[in-house]
């Protein structure tokens, strides 16, 4: 099994070698695995990367996963995935009670991790289903295989931009704090200027505007951000 679109799990976990067994396994199946040992190097990565899955032990040697958990659903509403030897009814409801989304106890098969990822990837980006294409005005965007069409012409988007256009797009007709837009496009604990995604703003442009000066899709929202107006998708 593969997937079209490399869906990008952050396993956070002070054992090492349970880590690297779960990320082997995940790696085989097409998923991008990264893991952190603890709670300072997951920040780290969570200021500099975006993920669509957190795999999050609670014991961790320098923090709690509950408060992790915590301080990520202050910036960002990426699935949480608790998988814990800690397994009281108390543990698991609050758990839940704090943003997570599910809730593993340990030990757990790889089928059954599998499973549980499976679950929370189809419920929260369509994974699993047929190839998600939006289409707005002269533009073609299809999210399963990440690329971008214009006039029938692809477009060469770089990562950042194709990421920051498909949350646009997920939040389609909506105006978005720029803050709220660097922390799940960045990283929940960017340290990214609003600067930076100004320029990433008219980079997208000038790319999918036909006149990127009076732009017809990417609006800026005074005191607010961003918003992608598309009423007239398909």
């Amino acid at each position: 099994m593969e997937n079209k679109q490399k869906y990008r799990i952050l396993i956070i976990d002070d054992d090492e070698d349970l880590s690297i067994i779960i990320s082997d396994l995940l790696i085989s199946y097409g998923y991008d695995v990264t893991c952190a040992t603890d709670g300072s190097s997951a920040f780290e990565l969570l200021s500099n990367h975006t993920y669509h899955i957190i795999l999050l032990d609670i014991n961790l040697p320098d923090s709690d996963g509950f408060e992790l958990c915590k301080e990520l659903r202050r910036t960002s509403t990426v699935p949480i995935i608790f998988a814990s030897a800690r397994t009281s009814e108390t543990d698991r409801i609050t758990g839940y009670d704090i943003g997570g989304d599910d809730y593993l106890p340990k030990p757990y098969s790889m089928k059954e991790l599998l499973a549980h990822i499976g679950a929370i990837l189809r419920r929260t980006y369509g994974f699993g289903t047929q190839e998600q294409i939006f289409r707005f005005g002269n533009v073609t965007v299809n999210m399963t295989a990440r690329s971008v069409e214009k006039n029938g012409t692809e477009l060469s988007l770089s990562l950042r931009e194709f990421d920051l256009l498909a949350y646009l797009l997920n939040h389609k007709n909506t105006a978005i704090a720029k803050e709220k837009i660097i922390s799940e496009v960045w990283g929940a604990f960017s340290t990214v200027e609003p600067s930076t995604l100004t320029v990433h703003i008219r980079w997208l442009r000038e790319k999918i505007e036909d006149n990127p000066a009076e732009p017809v899709f990417i609006k800026t929202v005074y005191r607010v951000g961003y918003m992608l107006e598309v009423y007239d998708e398909k």
